[in-house]
């Protein structure tokens, strides 16, 4: 089992997911057509099927699936991102569609989609970092490593990227584009649909524009239409925080970002759509401390990955935020009262 399914698998309450229009236009983009039930239908015949409903949301792991399963019905991956960019449309994320497209300016835009992005998935976010030029747009994962995260990640900034400059129109020039992965294909390809430098193996998945591109107005921008759709965005990200716990949310957070050491209190709360602040607020009103979060997220990750997985004790030291085996193997016989390997044999 891959670890991408064991925190977030189907029985988790924190579970991942995502909303299913992102899943139909992998489909539509193959030329295939995903039918509520959870069909994927190639003309009148069923071919393949999620073993699901689809409804408002898909998990996290049957989204994955899909794409897997899509990228090896497709005889050209590259040619897949292209066609999901071109059969994207940003009406189908709702209010949060509509806001960005209605936003007064290219900055307008990308800030409405770093800040209610969460609202039509919790398996990756936005974040637009505009202290250096060019100013760069990244996007991040929120779950385990999976194979799908690759091509998920190419069709969501070429899905931006025809979308700002559908917006913008013809004076917005992107510097470059930059994904994590490494090049599986002729790079002139990508380069020549987005119409700057890939550079591929890189720290992040972004894209980066010059900081003077930010101002430029987006050809349907309407502040009235915009600021009440921020209003209405604004009310549903209330209404998601009340949901479910805030340290459920953290844990989930965390849990994703151990794999590279302790995640910042301010990191995560950026992704949460609060301040530092707010964060060590409303955490003392639950009467916990981020650390004991932090914790709490190492302690749970631990125990999936010595349950449900053959890694190994140095392995999942390294996947829960610990720099030493000994280390960790100290905390997690703190937290449970017997060693790890002792852990793994009993269970």
């Amino acid at each position: 089992m891959e670890p991408s399914r064991l925190f977030w698998g189907e029985d988790s309450q924190t579970m991942a997911s995502v909303t299913s229009a992102f899943a139909t236009t992998f489909a539509r983009a193959s030329g295939l057509d995903l039918r509520p039930d959870g069909c994927v239908l190639a003309g009148d015949r069923v071919i393949h099927s999620l073993g699901r409903q689809t409804g408002a949301k898909v998990p996290d792991s049957v989204y994955f699936d899909l794409i897997d399963w899509i990228c090896d019905y497709c005889d050209d991956v590259t040619e897949l991102v292209f066609q999901y960019a071109d059969t994207f449309r940003i009406d189908d994320m709702g209010a949060l569609g509509l806001a960005a497209k209605s936003a007064p300016t290219l900055r307008d835009t990308l800030v409405r989609l770093e800040r209610y992005f969460r609202l039509v998935t919790d398996t990756a976010a936005y974040q637009l970092l505009e202290q250096d030029d060019p100013a760069i747009f990244v996007f991040e994962a929120l779950t385990l490593e999976h194979p799908a995260l690759q091509i998920r990640d190419e069709c969501a900034l070429a899905a931006v990227a025809k979308s700002i400059k559908a917006f913008c129109g013809p004076r917005l020039s992107l510097n470059y584009v930059c994904l994590r992965h490494r090049c599986r294909d002729n790079p002139v390809r990508l380069q020549d649909f987005f119409e700057c430098e890939v550079r591929f193996g890189a720290e992040k998945n972004a894209i980066a524009v010059q900081r003077d591109m930010l101002e430029l107005p987006n050809r349907l921008g309407d502040r009235g239409i915009s600021d009440f759709l921020t209003q209405h965005l604004d009310d549903e990200i209330a209404r998601l925080s009340n949901e479910s716990s805030l340290k459920e949310k953290l844990i989930r957070q965390v849990s994703t970002k151990l794999s590279s050491g302790i995640p910042l209190a301010s990191e995560v709360a950026r992704q949460l759509g609060m301040s530092e602040r707010t964060l060590y607020r409303r955490l003392a009103d639950e009467g916990l401390s981020y650390r004991d979060v932090v914790q709490d997220a190492q302690s749970a990750l631990a125990h999936e990955l010595l349950s449900a997985t053959s890694c190994s004790i140095s392995e999942i030291a390294f996947l829960t935020g610990f720099s030493e085996q000994s280390t960790f193997s100290r905390a997690f016989k703190r937290w449970n009262g017997q060693a790890p390997a002792r852990y793994r044999q009993l269970s």
